[in-house]
């Protein structure tokens, strides 16, 4: 007798959900575009252009994986390819779950301590990856935004995208000042408030404090590493905004590198919000009218988007997920299963004889 496969509904609701925005995006906005009198932009695209955005996307890619490599210490750092693949699988999942970073940093978590790194070296690279990065993505936006102001004058969105950027600098540099001068005092609110959590041990979110915090003063003593690490954060941007610019040449307009700057920083700071997975449709929405607003053509504005998100936000999914069955059906994840069961077992010998 058959055995019938039940799907969560969640799951459902999400498939559901990515099919429409991807019916919206991809068949409904550009008949949009090429219905106000745009079918010439679409017949003369260059071919050429769109391979090289493709690849301005892969080698945007490879900076994100690398700026959270660079935040692990050597020792129990994954190689280059288990770091795509750990990388991805991430990514894909934050591209599918409505408050995706948070499921996506627990998968982060668990992969990484599988593949040999310390829980604590984990936490920090995951924490300092998300929160410097979007740091540095306010950098350059305040940066474009010196440079356009002067001659495109304030928008209501420049002010709304700038107070959150304000915000995230601020909690970013109370997590920072409070772990790296007043260690003993953050380490014992953060355990008054992990007691009041359920299934949270405080004697090991003390520990991951002190653990952190001294990740913090290695990264400070070690400026070369920071510097590497925010060039990886800057590279990742700028490269995705530069595939994000030949796609709209692609469609035959070149568009001036700050009015691009500010239209894409603009998007993502307000995409981040935790609102829909990977700012699906807030992105989209804020991007175009700002581009177009900066004197891109509609059509072009409309078709460049599109064209570009499909490399950014979808292809990563299903590549994501290859990634993960690589992980957990790969002979690098057995290898990693006995590594982690055998350090179990030397923590464990370890604690005995302490306790002795």
């Amino acid at each position: 007798m058959a055995t019938t496969v039940r799907v969560p509904r969640s799951v459902r609701r999400i498939v559901a959900v990515l099919v429409v925005a991807a019916i919206v995006e991809f068949f409904v906005l550009p008949q949009l575009a090429t219905a106000r009198g745009s079918a010439e932009t679409l017949r003369d695209v260059s071919a050429w252009l769109l391979g090289f955005g493709v690849a301005l996307e892969a080698a945007a890619l490879v900076a994100y994986f690398q700026l959270t490599r660079s935040l692990l210490p050597g020792a129990t750092r994954p190689s280059f390819l288990r770091m795509a693949r750990i990388e991805l699988s991430t990514l894909a999942l934050s591209h599918v779950v409505p408050g995706g970073p948070g499921p996506a940093g627990a998968l982060g978590y668990r992969l990484l301590t599988e593949a040999g790194v310390r829980p604590a070296d984990a936490t920090f690279a995951l924490a300092t990856q998300g929160l410097g990065s979007a740091v540095v993505l306010n950098v350059i936006f305040w940066l474009a935004l010196v440079v356009s102001l002067p001659a495109r004058g304030i928008q209501p969105l420049y002010t709304t995208a700038a107070v959150l950027g304000v915000a995230l600098f601020g909690l970013f540099a109370v997590l920072v000042l409070g772990l790296t001068r007043a260690e003993g005092r953050t380490a014992g609110t953060l355990c008054r408030v992990a007691r009041r959590l359920p299934l949270i041990d405080a004697a090991k979110v003390e520990g991951g404090v002190h653990r952190v915090a001294a990740r913090l003063r290695d990264l400070a003593a070690h400026p070369r590493l920071l510097v590497r690490a925010v060039g990886w954060a800057a590279a990742n941007w700028l490269l995705d905004a530069a595939s994000l610019w030949v796609f709209l040449a692609a469609f035959g307009h070149q568009t001036s590198i700050d009015a691009l700057l500010v239209a894409y920083c603009l998007a993502n700071v307000l995409g981040a919000l935790p609102v829909t997975p990977g700012g699906l449709g807030i992105i989209e929405g804020v991007l175009t009218p700002t581009l177009i607003g900066f004197g891109v053509p509609g059509g072009t504005a409309v078709l460049g988007v599109v064209a570009w998100r499909l490399v950014n936000f979808w292809v990563p999914i299903p590549a994501g997920g290859v990634a993960y069955l690589s992980l957990r059906l790969g002979p690098g994840e057995k290898r990693g299963r006995r590594a982690k069961e055998l350090e179990q077992v030397v923590e464990e010998a370890r604690r005995r004889a302490q306790e002795r």
